[in-house]
């Protein structure tokens, strides 16, 4: 068990006043010394269930990888390895995915780190060329294990498994509950924490349904949005043609979006979840890519414009908005060929289609990039340090920073983005000039 100094000590670096009592629920199963499943909705705060606990059995000077932590996403992998990092453990981390640089990624890993974050993918590729011990392995967190299978990580996951031959404990972690758990993944003695059917934790989720001609579907769906300017809004669609036709149709009305699916670069996805996250657009257009394991606003309002094919993929729709106690709303855009789906059994509010809406402004928020990052020691601080000191911003003005590796991100107040850039463009940071200006 954590000891309580620590314990208080973690929970005061996140501003956390206590643990929720799945939490909780979670930290006595680990303790038991069984394998655990943890099986909780989307935003409840499954990662700081498994790590508090986990941190507690860490061992200092021990040059071996002592906790990994199997994600089935690039963008849960920087979500968890954050959560990590803010407990200011002292302890290694190396987080590894699609994506990343092979070459730093070894280089990370030739000073053995005590905690990896990871992909299927990577972590295997890295276990094949002798990057990673697996055997050094003691715990195992399978997170969104559901996940991890649905998008066919099976194989990779096997032959990780297979190579973790010290493991001590796993952690499963999910958002829904599974028939059964495949051979390869070799509970033994399993704990459930399930808080799935918790009443006490369900949402306030408000489902909604409009029907229109098909021809008018994008006009109904502009409706949906106007009606709540300041969003966040998550528009979700089937496919990632159909996103991208929705975003492009959207802009050609001058209603500014962003766009996220699984067929755009990855620098394309991060910039589209930065300018969500930061307030420049208020409407993010995406697949069921979306619905899970993304570090992204608790949003407003999700707007189906096409209905998923599954029960399970509209629950981790819905499961965007509503969290953590909160309400929320979710409309279904149905045209004349379309029905609610058998799996929703409750009683839906159908809502009026209007003539006439009011479209809404731009965000007041744009997006300052900066191509500096952490691998040129540029941190937030040095980025609030020039924008008070050099485009003399005030406090209001500045919105929320995000730096990665080579890049960072600033939301600033639309009115005054232009001079901002104009007034940075010949200023250095520590010593170097970095290129910069406004990300469309």
């Amino acid at each position: 068990m954590t000891d309580l100094n620590s314990k208080a000590q973690f929970l005061e670096r996140l501003n956390i006043t206590a643990l929720n009592e799945m939490q909780l629920s979670t930290e006595n199963a680990i303790a038991s010394g069984k394998d655990v499943m943890v099986l909780s909705a989307t935003g409840s705060g499954k990662t700081l269930a498994f790590f508090l606990p986990l941190v507690a059995h860490l061992k200092k000077d021990f040059k071996k990888v002592q906790v990994m932590v199997i994600v089935p996403s690039r963008e849960l992998a920087l979500q968890i390895e954050q959560v990590f990092r803010s407990l200011q453990s002292g302890f290694k981390v190396s987080c590894i995915y699609g994506g990343h640089s092979t070459r730093t990624e070894e280089q990370s890993l030739s000073e053995t780190p005590a905690v990896i974050i990871g992909t299927p993918g990577k972590i295997s590729y890295h276990i094949r060329n002798e990057n990673i011990d697996p055997t050094e392995v003691e715990f195992l967190v399978l997170d969104e294990f559901d996940k991890s299978l649905e998008l066919g990580f099976q194989d990779e996951m096997e032959l990780i498994i297979e190579g973790l031959t010290g493991l001590k404990q796993k952690i499963l972690t999910s958002a829904t509950k599974m028939d059964e758990l495949p051979i390869f993944a070799r509970v033994d003695n399993l704990a459930v924490v399930d808080f799935l059917k918790d009443q006490a934790n369900k949402p306030e989720l408000a489902l909604k349904v409009l029907h229109t001609p098909s021809k008018d579907k994008l006009k109904l769906l502009m409706q949906v949005v106007a009606e709540h300017p300041e969003g966040p809004t998550l528009i979700f669609c089937n496919h990632r043609e159909a996103a991208g036709r929705v975003s492009d149709l959207l802009w050609d009305k001058g209603m500014s979006n962003g766009i996220y699916h699984g067929g755009m670069d990855q620098p394309d996805r991060e910039k589209a979840l930065v300018k969500f996250r930061n307030g420049t657009h208020a409407v993010l257009v995406t697949t069921d890519l979306a619905s899970r394991g993304l570090d992204i606003p608790d949003v407003q309002q999700v707007i189906h414009y096409q209905i998923p094919f599954t029960e399970e993929s509209f629950t981790h729709r819905n499961g965007r908005t509503a969290r953590m106690k909160s309400s929320g709303k979710a409309y279904l855009l149905l045209s004349d060929e379309e029905y609610k789906p058998a799996y929703i059994e409750e009683e839906v509010e159908e809502v009026a289609v209007t003539e006439e809406f009011k479209m809404f402004d731009a965000s007041p928020w744009a997006t300052l990039y900066i191509a500096a990052g952490k691998k040129d020691k540029v941190n937030k601080i040095d980025v609030v340090g020039l924008l008070y000191k050099k485009a003399n911003l005030q406090k209001e003005e500045i919105g929320r920073i995000e730096v990665f590796d080579h890049m960072a991100y600033v939301a600033v107040k639309r009115k005054k983005i232009n001079a901002v850039v104009q007034l940075l463009k010949p200023e250095k940071i520590k010593g170097k000039k970095y290129k910069l200006g406004v990300d469309e």
